[in-house]
């Protein structure tokens, strides 16, 4: 199944971090964000990639063209100098790299990428910003099982902002993000070809098509509550390589011998006012 990474983005949320390098392009333990959302969906077995490239996507080619892997695998260096890798990954793997705009929302990049997936009957597309170890083959069979035409992960992210809400003009109330039972979209999806015909010219992704799907009934979701984290700021940033500095990170699911519980799966119902699932 084929794999559409949203790479062309400009991080403004990341400015920190991100005027030297496109977002996916920053490191995370001494490897590229990027590379560790490409091992994810590879060790389940999808290693057909499309990445829409914008913003400096000139350095995302050039990562690749000069792609080492002795730098970052383990490797033997015998006499005569000849390396023997410990393990190889690009080997296995197909890239395709596609200019879809410098400025293109997740929607027009979607579209500018359709004919990479004439044939596919179904495929996986990632914001490129965000880890999680969720299971991905149950997010595929959500969508399978259901026969809708699109699905994506709802998760519970760590938040320190509080909610308040209102009665008229007084405040009704004040909680941590946690304690309010909001779901948000993780930014994994799960696709069949006929997402593109809900999709108009210019549209955003999460917005105009996904409300057509609610309004078809051709929408799910995968609940999950185990860990995902998205890298927007500096502060992600630098959580993100404590979690690797600490040890095996939560996320490597392809280096893990087991799997943290999950909360079982629902269908999740769309709030259009505020495109929150709850």
């Amino acid at each position: 199944m084929k794999v559409v990474l949203f790479c062309g983005g400009m991080g403004l949320r990341a400015r920190e971090v991100s005027q030297r390098v496109p977002k996916p392009m920053i490191p995370i333990g001494g490897c590229p964000l990027l590379l560790h959302i490409m091992r994810y969906y590879a060790h389940y077995g999808h290693r057909d990639f499309i990445l829409c490239l914008g913003y400096q996507g000139q350095l995302i080619k050039e990562f690749f063209l000069n792609y080492r892997e002795a730098l970052l695998h383990d490797f033997v260096l015998e006499r005569g100098g000849t390396v023997e890798l410990q393990r190889r990954e690009l080997d296995e793997w197909r890239i395709a790299f596609v200019d879809t705009g410098l400025r293109s929302n997740i929607g027009e990049r979607l579209k500018a990428v359709q004919r990479h997936l004439a044939g596919e009957e179904m495929f996986l597309a990632n914001y490129a910003d965000g880890l999680s170890d969720a299971p991905l083959p149950e997010l595929v069979e959500n969508l399978r099982a259901s026969g809708k035409t699109g699905s994506f992960l709802a998760v519970k992210p760590t938040s320190s902002f509080h909610v308040v809400s209102f009665a008229g003009d007084r405040v009704k109330a004040i909680e941590p993000f946690a304690h309010t039972g909001l779901w948000i979209n993780g930014g994994f999806f799960a696709f069949r070809q006929e997402i593109f015909a809900y999709m108009g010219p210019g549209e955003e992704l999460v917005e105009q098509p996904f409300n057509r799907l609610i309004a078809d009934n051709e929408l799910v979701a995968y609940r999950y509550g185990g860990f995902w984290a998205a890298m927007d700021t500096l502060k992600d940033h630098l959580n993100l390589e404590a979690l690797c500095e600490a040890g095996q990170p939560p996320w490597a699911v392809w280096a893990q011998t087991s799997r943290p519980a999950e909360e079982p799966r629902r269908e999740i119902v769309w709030d259009r006012s505020s495109h929150a699932a709850i």
